[in-house]
Formats: structure tokens, sequence, C-alpha cells
């Protein structure tokens, strides 16, 4: 049992923030819940979260001691942490696992995994530390919070475009120039609700710069960095250019080879920005998934022979 005395200093503060700052690394959602599961009183009496205390009250919280449900994932889908710390995590999400939970894709996700073993807070209770997210089917990188503060931080960030964010595509034929800038506005597809379009429904900007990686008789690995972060945003603009993905089942070719992957070829590689608490430059990296680089070995493979 944790009791606190409410001075001059606290006195009118929200009843959740209060919880919030009490508890060492509980986040502001974690507070609420406590307080709508009747486990903090006011003078003795549960009160509503929204509850302004006032001077010579005391709360008391009662913090249930059951331990958290660790949510058991395929081995195939179990994220890396590749660098953690008190405030963030930085995780490869592999193939087939989605970043977080939502109505049409419930189940284990990448947010709920990191949160039930610590090291995920702060935000939406569904969706706690997402600062960005990556779709089921694409591998990679993702900066997780640990707590509100980071939350805050990393995502004040993301807005600022101070996270760079670099991922590795293969398309489907050559795009006409080594490098280049593809900025067209992108909304949801007024025919398909699940899908997205170049001005489309309720577009926002978009900007995704590409640089040429290596050349194949028909595709071309890419380098492409997000300047905005809109869903689907490196598919549908490679797609809007006429050189689609790779295997992917919306925007692609619907005949088109998918060189035997079973999964879109896209991979957030490369991940970078100042640590929002220490200022530490964070730079991680990550390989291609086994079966991305299986398809890339086999059209080296193929080139070669052609010479």
């Amino acid at each position: 049992m944790i009791e606190i005395p409410i001075d001059a200093e606290h006195a009118g503060g929200r009843l959740d923030q209060v919880v919030h700052e009490a508890i060492e690394g509980i986040s502001r959602a974690a507070a609420q819940r406590l307080i709508d599961e009747g486990h903090v009183t006011v003078d003795g009496h549960v009160r509503a979260r929204s509850t302004r205390v006032q001077r010579g009250q005391t709360v008391a919280i009662d913090q249930p001691e059951a331990e958290p449900i660790v949510e058991e994932v395929p081995e195939i889908h179990e994220p890396k942490i590749l660098h953690e710390d008190a405030s963030l995590v930085v995780v490869d999400k592999p193939i087939g696992l989605i970043t977080h939970a939502s109505p049409g894709s419930p189940g284990p996700s990448l947010a709920s995994v990191l949160a039930a073993r610590g090291l995920a807070g702060g935000g939406d209770p569904d969706r706690p530390g997402i600062v960005h997210r990556l779709d089921k089917e694409t591998s990679g990188l993702l900066v997780v919070a640990r707590n509100e503060e980071a939350l805050d931080e990393l995502q004040r960030m993301m807005r600022r475009r101070e996270i760079d964010r670099e991922y590795v595509a293969l398309v489907h034929g050559r795009p006409p120039s080594i490098a280049g800038r593809i900025e067209a506005p992108i909304g949801r597809d007024p025919q398909n609700r699940t899908r997205r379009a170049v001005d489309g429904v309720g577009s926002r900007p978009a900007i995704t710069h590409f640089e040429l990686l290596e050349t194949f008789p028909e595709h071309t690995l890419e380098s492409a960095h997000l300047e905005t972060g809109r869903t689907h945003q490196i598919r549908v603009h490679f797609a809007a250019i006429g050189h689609p993905v790779v295997g992917d089942p919306v925007y692609g070719p619907s005949s088109g080879d998918t060189l035997g992957m079973r999964h879109q070829a896209l991979h957030a590689h490369r991940l970078a920005f100042d640590h929002p608490v220490t200022g530490e430059r964070i730079e991680v990296t990550s390989p291609l998934p086994d079966e991305f680089q299986r398809a890339i070995d086999g059209l080296r493979a193929l080139r070669g022979s052609q010479v």
C-alpha cells in the first residue's frame, strides 16, 4: 500500500497524475487503469480519475500483485531486442507480427508482447509505447518507448523528422533515375477502405526519397528514406511510379513474379536518432530476412549466368 498525503504542491492536481507521479515507471494509462479498477482511494473512497485532489487529503494506492501475463508468440515471430535502456528499446520486428492490435487485427502484437515483458509503456493502453509502426508483412526496426515521458519526446521527434528511417525494397522494373524523390499525397482508397491511394480520401502530404542499390534484368533493389510516415507509404509510392514492391499482395501486379517470396520484399533496415533523454546517438541496422536474402541471391546468380 502506498499512501500519499496531498500537500500544497499537489493540491488541485488530477488524481491520475498524482498516481502516475507516485509510482516509478508507471504510464499515465496504467495509472488510470488502477483508478478505474478501484485500487486507488481518496480519504478511503474510490474516486474518478479526473478528481482534483485537495490539500490535507490522503491518496492510497493498493497495487495488485498478480504476475503479468506474458503472451506467447511462435518462435518465428519472436521480436529481437537490439538496443535496450531505461527509456526505450529498439526492436527487430519479424514478418507476420502486427505492431499493435486493432479491431481488424486481434491477437498477440509487438506492443502487447513488449508490454507484458515490461519493455513498453506510455500512451494508449492498446498500443503502449508505440512511436511508429510497420505493416504486419514488413520486417525490421522500430523504436518503442518504455514510459510516458520517452513516448512524448519520441513522438515529437518523429513529427519534427528527427528520426532517420531507411528501408530496403526490391521493386519490379527499373525506376528512371538513380536517385529521386516521390512527393504525392496519400489518403484512403475511395473504393476500398483497407487500401491507400495517391490523392485518396483525406489525403495528407507524403514524401519518399529513394536511391538505387543494385540492378537486375527485371528488378531493382532500392534504398528508401521516409520523410513522412503515412500508412503503406513506400508501397503506394513505388506502385504509383509503376514499380511496385515485389510480393506486395495489395499494390503489386496480380500475376507478378514473387521470386518465391511469401511476403513483400520490404525491410526497415536502419534506424538512427538522438536519444530523447541522454542525447546519445543511437544507430541500429538489421540484416535482410532469410527469405528476402535468398531472393536477392537468386537474382544475382541469374544475372551472372546471363553475362
